[in-house]
């Protein structure tokens, strides 16, 4: 049986949970209140903070929380300068969706809606017309993208208005189900090295009157997964993009603003008891499950038919002094998902019975279901501070 990490006075409440700032301060409303700044129809310029610009790039580092950066002036000096005022441009936290993921993430960016319209709520998911699970990064097994998320994205409506669209990436990503459902729109440029993507970058932005473009690099979350935020190859990789950043910024053709962001922060979690918890050794949190969904920090968990409720009476009290418990009505009810008003129904049989958000330094780990994820140090997906934070850097030429 699982032990608490920690004693806290009472279990954790689905009401306590810091929602995502749906609507007035979360990824979602980045893209939209671009494209509304270009005239790009039916878009809502939500981030009133942010003045329009004819030509906008948005350059998305894969991993880099907010209060990662905040922790690393030395190592990300130019990113740190816009923190303040110095270069024209502020600098302040968003959130991510819930889960703080990759794929949510990127789709809840690419198309401004959130998880529960989107419909990729998630790392992995129950998809209802198979009953397997989804691993929505990977998309395996492999289901129809557009009938798995059928809204055009945001790249899609600006292109479509007029405005020069591009993505520039590594090649690797040019034909994934993941970019078709969640950054398509415009042109897809690849690129392997980042200096080489930051040059493109800035010529796609001086390619038309308006222009909106999107850059991204993966390798700060990918050396956090492995090493460890705060480690030597993290710290290297955050120099790096640092550089990345600047070069881009010092090419801006005029009457453009970059902005730097992310889609999650992340959290070391030690190796071992008590901070690691293995559901495929834990009878209690085994029974009535018939899938274990999400990640660690972020878990959907699918009961046999008529078993939810044990599920979740057992789930609250096992890991209820360390987790977020809630059952499916009430994560929606909370908005965990965005507005509960706006939870599409094909989405909702995706979202667990069950479903659990980590608030302590805690690993819900599934060592043999999923070796690969169980050894990572570096995690994310919950809605603490360190995950759900991300920075929305601004440059403006």
């Amino acid at each position: 049986m699982a032990q608490p990490v920690w004693d806290h006075p009472e279990p954790l409440t689905v009401e306590s949970a810091p929602v995502p700032e749906y609507g007035s301060g979360s990824l979602a409303e980045l893209l939209p209140t671009l494209a509304a700044g270009m005239g790009v129809p039916n878009q809502n310029a939500t981030l009133t903070d942010l003045t329009p610009a004819d030509r906008n790039c948005v350059f998305l580092i894969d991993g880099l929380g907010w209060e990662q950066l905040k922790a690393h002036p030395e190592e990300a000096p130019f990113m740190s300068s816009l923190l303040g005022s110095s270069r024209g441009g502020t600098g302040r936290p968003i959130t991510a969706a819930y889960p703080a993921t990759t794929a949510t993430s990127l789709a809840t960016v690419g198309t401004g809606l959130p998880p529960g319209v989107h419909g990729l709520p998630g790392y992995t998911v129950r998809n209802p017309a198979t009953g397997e699970l989804m691993n929505q990064l990977r998309w395996n097994p492999w289901t129809p993208p557009n009938v798995w998320q059928p809204h055009p994205t945001v790249f899609q409506l600006a292109d479509a208005a007029g405005v020069h669209t591009a993505q520039v990436s590594s090649p690797t990503f040019q034909n994934t189900p993941l970019t078709k459902v969640a950054l398509s729109g415009g042109t897809f440029h690849g690129r392997l090295s980042g200096e080489d993507r930051m040059d493109l970058a800035a010529e796609q932005l001086a390619a038309g009157d308006r222009s909106l473009v999107y850059t991204y690099y993966s390798e700060v979350d990918g050396k956090g997964h492995r090493f460890g935020v705060d480690s030597d190859p993290w710290r290297g990789q955050l120099m790096y993009v640092d550089r990345l950043v600047q070069r881009l910024a010092e090419q801006l053709p005029s009457r453009t603003a970059l902005y730097v962001t992310a889609d999650h922060g992340m959290i070391d979690i030690p190796f071992g008891e008590p901070h690691r918890i293995d559901f495929d050794e834990d009878w209690e949190l085994r029974a009535g499950v018939a899938l274990l969904g999400g990640e660690g920090r972020a878990r959907h968990v699918y009961a046999v038919p008529g078993a939810a409720s044990d599920v979740l009476t057992c789930w609250r009290e096992v890991l209820g002094e360390q987790f977020w418990v809630a059952s499916r009505d009430e994560a929606i009810a909370a908005g965990w998902f965005g507005p509960p008003d706006g939870i599409e129904e094909r989405v909702y049989a995706r979202i667990g019975d069950v479903v659990a958000a980590a608030r302590d330094d805690v690993l819900l780990i599934a060592s043999q279901r999923e070796p690969k994820e169980s050894s990572m140090l570096g995690n994310h997906g919950s809605m603490t501070p360190a995950e759900q934070l991300v920075p929305l850097l601004e440059v403006r030429s």
